[in-house]
């Protein structure tokens, strides 16, 4: 096949915090790839090369810069000052699109860009490149509905919606939360709306499942817990909890039952030293990072984990009965997101604040010995999004605006 018979697909995911943007945006390339497609991502992610990705996928690393609050971002580790490096991430993007000459502009959460910077690209793309067809992908919530609306009129993003992008896709259910109707959307924006569905992840096989087992030296006997926070730079709370639990309850956890904690890379040297401390103490295993972290879900009995999107589509893939302990700042995301799924079965749920050490341990221990009712569940969970995307894809082709 020629070089000029295959789509090219650009998706831009700012990752100033976490892995979830950098993993959904992978998850969608892995699928767009075989429109045929080459698929370039721009990333400000440090761990973008270390995971999984076929032929055809490649990335552009963008300068990182680290949220610090929902407003500030401070470069990750150059030493300049915020302005000057958000001078060259804009820079490098504009170049980078206008060199490849996409047929889609993927766009991951962010509608003008971290501190605006996709602005000048997306315009270019409207005024002087129209072949190319500019997507806002959305996660199934944002925030409440209250700070959503007020950011999106103080940044002006209903208007960026309208006028910078031709569709947007929501990667949620509208059954589920509708953004339309909690957000305030207005027609001219909702019209250009696609709900996908979640974005389903890869199941790993039964080799690689029992190749993580092994790795870690887990019989293939004994049953695994995992404890996983994502990033990890908001995790330690969840974690701490997690380990005040167990060691409170020493002598009740079942027989041929090993714990595994994945702090994640982004949790601080002084509290990833406690977490090892603590979990050498109850003879629990500890990373910082796994790169087949669907293996390790696969390998898993029990999940615990924080709510955010990309952990939980991970864990509903592959049927695990599980646990949100959500974070409910600096965004209520994660809990609202928690409340929606458990509302509907698929999980359980405990808010931080109703946290305790026997509380949190009766928990775990319940899904561990009654978690049949969330496999079932979870059977039915709208895991459409790849599909829904593909076709939106191969609908539009070689992606001239309508």
């Amino acid at each position: 096949m020629a070089s000029a018979d295959y789509l090219k697909i650009l998706i831009y995911s700012h990752d100033t915090y976490g892995l979830g943007h950098i993993r959904r945006c992978l998850a969608i390339a892995r699928s767009v790839r075989k429109s045929p497609a080459n698929v370039l991502i721009l990333t400000g992610s440090l761990l973008a090369g270390r995971f999984k990705s076929p032929s055809r996928i490649d990335f552009v690393r963008i300068p990182g810069m680290i949220k610090v609050t929902n407003e500030q971002y401070l470069p990750l580790s150059m030493k300049l000052e915020a302005t000057e490096l958000l001078e060259i991430r804009r820079k490098i993007i504009l170049a980078t699109t206008q060199a490849f000459q996409p047929d889609f502009f993927i766009v991951d959460k962010a509608p003008l860009g971290l501190k605006k910077e996709i602005v000048e690209t997306l315009r270019w793309l409207r005024k002087d490149f129209q072949g190319c067809r500019t997507i806002l992908g959305l996660r199934d919530i944002m925030d409440s509905a209250e700070s959503t609306i007020e950011e999106w009129n103080e940044k002006g993003i209903y208007d960026a919606m309208k006028q910078l992008y031709d569709e947007i896709w929501v990667y949620g259910c509208r059954d589920f939360y509708d953004p339309i109707v909690e957000y305030a959307i207005p027609e001219d924006v909702a019209s250009k709306i696609h709900f996908t569905g979640y974005i389903r992840r890869k199941v790993p096989s039964a080799e690689d499942i029992q190749a993580a087992r092994k790795a870690l030296g887990i019989g293939a006997h004994e049953r695994l817990i995992l404890l996983t926070t994502g990033g990890g730079g908001d995790g330690h709370p969840v974690v701490n909890a997690f380990l005040s639990a167990f060691d409170q309850a020493m002598g009740k956890l079942p027989e041929n039952t090993r714990v595994v904690i994945v702090t994640g890379p982004f949790i601080s040297n002084r509290d990833y030293q406690e977490v090892v401390r603590k979990s050498k103490a109850l003879g629990f295993i500890i990373l910082k990072f796994h790169r087949f972290m669907e293996a390790l879900i696969g390998a898993a009995q029990v999940i615990v984990s924080m709510g955010g999107y990309n952990t939980l589509c991970e864990i509903a893939s592959q049927r695990r009965p599980f646990l949100i302990v959500p974070r409910t700042v600096p965004r209520e995301e994660q809990l609202i997101r928690a409340q929606v799924l458990c509302g509907r079965g698929f999980c359980d749920f405990l808010h931080p604040r109703e946290v305790t050490p026997e509380r949190l341990f009766a928990r775990v221990l319940d899904l561990l010995h009654n978690g049949s009712a969330f496999r079932e569940k979870m059977a039915q969970f709208p895991f459409t999004g790849l599909e829904v995307i593909q076709k939106r894809i191969l609908q539009h082709g070689k992606g001239k605006r309508p």
